[in-house]
């Protein structure tokens, strides 16, 4: 992954599912690599609800969680870490992809 605001650029994640309900919802932790080679999450989390409108449409709710964010972690990584056209931007990007399905 790439973010301006992250120290190093590009970063690699390893998400932790938390929820897996086809059709329904999906929901994952992101974590990364600490220092001692164990992987840690910082208490935020995505989840993507779906819900059928029509026979060819979902209505999608994207919810992004960051209220369990430790106090330290948000000293060192401003919260919200980017902003709200980021997670519209997720919104097109999974209807392009399902779209070319």
């Amino acid at each position: 992954m790439y973010h301006d605001n992250h120290p190093d650029g590009d970063y690699q994640m390893a998400n932790r599912v938390e929820v897996f309900d086809p059709p329904r919802a999906i929901a994952w932790q992101p974590g990364q690599d600490g220092p001692d080679g164990d992987i840690g999450y910082g208490g935020w989390f995505w989840r993507y609800d779906l819900t059928p409108v029509a026979p060819d449409q979902t209505q999608v709710t994207l919810t992004y969680d960051w209220s369990a964010v430790p106090q330290q972690t948000r000293e060192h990584i401003q919260f919200p870490p980017f902003p709200l056209a980021h997670l519209e931007n997720s919104l097109t990007h999974l209807a392009s992809l399902a779209g070319a399905r």
